[in-house]
């Protein structure tokens, strides 16, 4: 529980219990109390809410540790509704909701063996082994839209139902429309076009032995894309910080995502101590461009056409394509005994990357071996161990120890550079590499030091980093020769201000040093800080979070973004100067319902510079409303 909740809302915990048992009894908590009451009121009417529409992941399942979620009230960063600004801002985009991310720290990737990389539009997609699945005792429903300042906005729906009390099923569906924050030409005129939606289901056999879970997800994620703006130096008219008057690289270039995941697991239980699992998911990932050449796009793009033929219009309209395809199949046994989990598997990916003019041998198959053990002390204390080898040559080792005031992790890793980066066959770029798999050490400690009023995490992390692969100055797959050392220590901070507010804050340092060093573009210094009223009014009717949320980060060269290949690449000529950006919001909830208005770059003119920028060349928000709004039904 945050310590937000803890002094403005009484927020009813997870509920955990063994997967292979039920509960006899079902009681909802009361929202304000936590005290357990009965479904059935004086009336002998059914009561629903937030804690007979439960839900939970499929990785909890896996490790024998079911936690049954309660639906969120709470209005902790409720006004960071949009994904990048939902991340605490750890992202990198393009200026508006929907474009291309990037993460600011840099990240050991979940898989170790072969990936697509083109992972710009990841933050947006709802994968299958993350969403969620639901435990529900009559029909539920979400709703929320997003109306964001500049015709910004978001539509999020999810609904869930019990057939009968062991199988529920639900769907999920998601809309982004973003126009163009920069150089829009009609109201209309979209940044961004998403629609993606999820089907689920879930099933448990009357004797509790027999566990399914399946999941179907598709996401259509378009970009009209504009490749920033036209810098001065290049031409005199074109001014920074005009936003709609912006003049822009690209206005007949469209990028396009398109993803398809299907993924089942079920299990089944021979005692405690021993059951049998299976994984299987299917992936498809299809990614293009489209550039009109006889327009002023071709600006911007290099003079040479590489894929220009006779037979193709190569030369006047670009059309990239790369079509990523997998498959998996996990089989293993795991079980619990004594206060211990443990797990035993065996996975198989197959899989290719297809292109238009690629040559027919980038096919892959790979065959894992892994492991987990978790030993749960107590309630607080706990130790783990998991660990997967990619036969030959790749692995991943993790261990983790928690105890009531100090988190320890360690990884040890080394994983495939991606397809993209291996072999990539253009218009407009070209290359086939044969990299070297990445290196990496990761230890990273938290302490945990509460006081009545104070909650403090100091934390550090120190990366090193060998062999990595990332796009040069001219925009072209590159591994390092050298290793990198990041020194990483950081502080989180939650601080109660009398009785009504409330002051939460995160500072992050950054020191890159060894021979790769500048292929890590990441700010020195990065923080947030909140400070805002924090309690019930109207008799306590009405939930109110009211404040001013800054962030900011030191100067540092950023990557810059090229549409053609969807990646960001190194460049040390345009610095994303040290800026503060001011919020101002207002969350507020009135029963299960949870409003949001946000008044963005509050300090917009008021500071030496006209604005921000967020990428070389993208300029970020200026000054506008956002609203959104959230609320349940459940029956």
């Amino acid at each position: 529980m945050s310590l937000n909740s803890a002094f403005a809302q009484v927020t009813t915990p997870p509920t955990r219990q063994n997967p292979n048992q039920r509960n006899q009894e079902v009681t909802d908590p009361d929202e304000e109390t936590g005290e357990r009451r009965s479904l059935l009121d004086d009336s002998t009417k059914m009561v629903y809410g937030p804690n007979t529409s439960l839900y939970f992941f499929e990785k909890d399942i896996k490790r024998n540790n079911l936690i049954l979620y309660p639906q969120d009230t709470a209005l902790n960063n409720f006004h960071n509704y949009a994904p990048v600004s939902k991340s605490n801002w750890k992202y990198q985009d393009l200026g508006n909701i929907g474009s291309a991310t990037k993460p600011i720290f840099y990240e050991i990737p979940d898989v170790i063996g072969t990936r697509a990389g083109f992972s710009v539009y990841d933050l947006y997609f709802h994968a299958p082994e993350d969403n969620k699945y639901f435990d529900t005792k009559s029909p539920f429903t979400e709703m929320s839209a997003f109306f964001g300042g500049g015709q910004r906005n978001m539509l999020d729906l999810a609904f869930a139902r019990n057939i009968n009390p062991r199988w529920n099923v639900g769907f999920d569906f998601h809309t982004i429309r973003a126009r163009k924050t920069l150089n829009p030409n009609a109201r209309d005129d979209n940044m961004t076009v998403q629609n993606s939606y999820s089907l689920h289901t879930n099933y448990r056999s009357e004797n509790g032995k027999y566990w399914f879970l399946g999941n179907f997800s598709r996401m259509l994620h378009k970009v009209n894309e504009i490749g920033g703006i036209i810098p001065p130096e290049v031409d005199t008219t074109s001014v920074y910080f005009t936003y709609e008057d912006a003049k822009v690289w690209l206005s007949n270039t469209q990028a396009s995502d398109l993803r398809q995941e299907y993924r089942f697991y079920h299990e089944y239980s021979i005692r405690d101590e021993l059951q049998i699992y299976h994984i299987f998911d299917q992936k498809n990932k299809k990614f293009s461009l489209s550039a009109a050449l006889t327009s002023s796009d071709s600006l911007f793009y290099p003079t040479e056409r590489l894929n220009a033929t006779p037979e193709n219009t190569q030369a006047d309209t670009t059309r990239n394509y790369s079509d990523f395809k997998e498959f998996g199949n996990e089989v293993g046994f795991k079980g619990s005994f004594k206060g211990f989990y443990y797990n035993a598997h065996a996975k198989f990916r197959a899989g290719r990357m297809k292109s238009t003019f690629y040559p027919d041998r980038n096919n892959f198959n790979e065959v894992y071996l892994g492991g987990e053990l978790i030993g749960k002390i107590s309630e607080k204390w706990s130790i783990s161990a998991d660990g997967e080898y990619l036969i030959p040559g790749a692995f991943r080792l993790h261990g983790l120890f928690v105890s009531p005031w100090l988190e320890v992790d360690y990884t040890k890793a080394v994983y495939k550079p991606t397809a993209m980066q291996q072999m990539y066959y253009g218009n407009h770029y070209q290359w086939d590499n044969d990299f070297d798999n990445i290196g990496v050490d990761q230890i990273r400690g938290v302490f945990k030091i509460d006081f009545n009023r104070i909650k403090l995490r100091p934390s550090l992390t120190i990366n090193r980093v060998n062999n990595y692969v990332y796009f040069n100055e001219n925009r072209e797959a590159e591994q390092a020769s050298g290793e990198a050392f990041m020194l990483i220590p950081g502080l989180k901070s939650s601080i109660r201000v009398g009785q009504k507010f409330q002051w939460d804050t995160e500072v992050i340092f950054t020191q890159i040093s060894g021979e790769s060093s500048d292929n890590f573009r990441i700010p020195q210094l990065y923080a947030n800080t909140k400070f805002y009223f924090d309690s019930p009014m109207f008799n306590e009717n009405v939930y109110v979070q009211l404040g001013v949320d800054i962030r900011y980060h030191s100067d540092y060269y950023a990557e810059a973004y090229n549409p053609s290949t969807q990646q960001f690449y190194l460049q040390n000529s345009f610095n994303i100067y040290a800026y503060p950006i001011a919020d101002v919001f207002l969350d507020f909830r009135i029963n299960r319902t949870r409003v949001l208005l946000k008044y963005n770059h509050l300090n917009s003119g008021l500071m030496s510079n006209e604005g921000y920028f967020v990428t070389p060349d993208y300029t970020g928000y200026k000054s506008f409303i956002d609203l959104g709004i959230t609320w349940y039904l459940f029956d």
